[in-house]
């Protein structure tokens, strides 16, 4: 914690959210970080490509006052690019990121800074995830989690979300991250600086629909397993493994049984039908190795394509130092 900018930077990433904008700025936001007292606070919005009135509704709050900064990128390149876009730019002492929707509550923030202020370099939000949603969301993020951590991601814990505070010391070290494939609690976890935990009921969205579809939720989930672990890898070469030796262990099989005792079983197996059962566990074999393997092509393809990792339209940005 440094005393010389003692600043509490917000981020906050937003697409189409023209509906909740100005109830959880005026009504959750702002109240909130006017009784913090011994901190300056700027607060910075994230417009990731929206194509409603969200970006006129924010330009309003810049024009007000300079503690209130926005960067417009020039699309939607996602809410990842958009955090990382938004830590970039972020000034202060600690960075607080919280979502627009009113789901993560802002009264949380001054906990967020007592124990950031007790020596927590990241103070992580954690929500009830078994609640207000149904059982496909339910079941689908039991199931991502404790994948997750059989892949050997032991530093995400389940239910942590992007709603954190994050000291300057591990803003600077994300920052030099060059990834494009990220997940940004993934990374931020995988730091490895000293964390704290807050617990915190999931409220309902002030208003409108969640861009995060369960498509969407299906790609990010894809992207943590690839990018976080290779241990896709690993187990499909255990797989590999046990297909080879079944097909060893049948054809051992096939041939004492069939060949030296004279079929006593009765199977006749024919040799089609021997052909055929080697011939599927390859096939198969074969094309679970080289889909698994076009994802990891795939994202090196995306390093090594050298594209920035979001683009600025600085003439629809406010009050940035560029």
């Amino acid at each position: 914690m440094s005393i010389l900018d003692p600043t509490i930077s917000i981020v906050i990433p937003i697409h189409n959210e023209e509906e909740v904008l100005p109830e959880f700025l005026d009504k959750q936001l702002l109240p909130e970080l006017d009784e913090i007292k011994d901190y300056k606070t700027e607060v910075i919005f994230v417009d990731d490509g929206s194509t409603d009135k969200s970006v006129s509704i924010l330009q309003k709050y810049t024009d007000k006052s300079k503690k209130f900064k926005l960067i417009s990128l020039s699309r939607n390149f996602g809410k990842e690019a958009a955090l990382s876009a938004g830590l970039k730019y972020a000034s202060g002492t600690a960075v607080i990121t919280i979502d627009a929707d009113g789901q993560q509550p802002p009264s949380l923030i001054p906990e967020f800074i007592k124990k950031w202020e007790a020596g927590a370099e990241i103070v992580t939000g954690v929500r009830d995830h078994f609640t207000k949603h149904g059982f496909v969301q339910k079941t689908g993020s039991k199931l991502f989690y404790w994948a997750l951590r059989k892949m050997g991601n032991r530093h995400t814990v389940p239910g942590s979300t992007d709603f954190r505070l994050i000291d300057r010391i591990v803003v600077d070290e994300f920052n030099h991250l060059s990834e494009h494939n990220r997940i940004t609690r993934g990374l931020i976890d995988w730091l490895g600086f000293k964390q704290e935990y807050i617990k915190y009921t999931y409220g309902a969205r002030l208003a409108g629909k969640p861009s995060y579809n369960l498509s969407k939720l299906f790609h990010l989930a894809v992207d943590s397993f690839i990018s976080m672990s290779t241990t896709p890898l690993v187990i499909f070469g255990y797989i590999g493994a046990i297909i080879t030796i079944f097909s060893f262990l049948l054809g051992m099989f096939v041939i004492i049984q069939q060949y030296i005792l004279g079929d006593p079983l009765h199977l006749y197996w024919n040799g089609a039908v021997q052909m055929t059962i080697f011939i599927t566990f390859l096939v198969g074999l074969v094309l679970i190795s080289q889909a698994i393997t076009a994802l990891y092509i795939s994202h090196i393809h995306a390093e090594t394509q050298g594209r920035p990792l979001y683009i600025v339209d600085k003439k629809s940005s406010r009050n940035l130092k560029v």
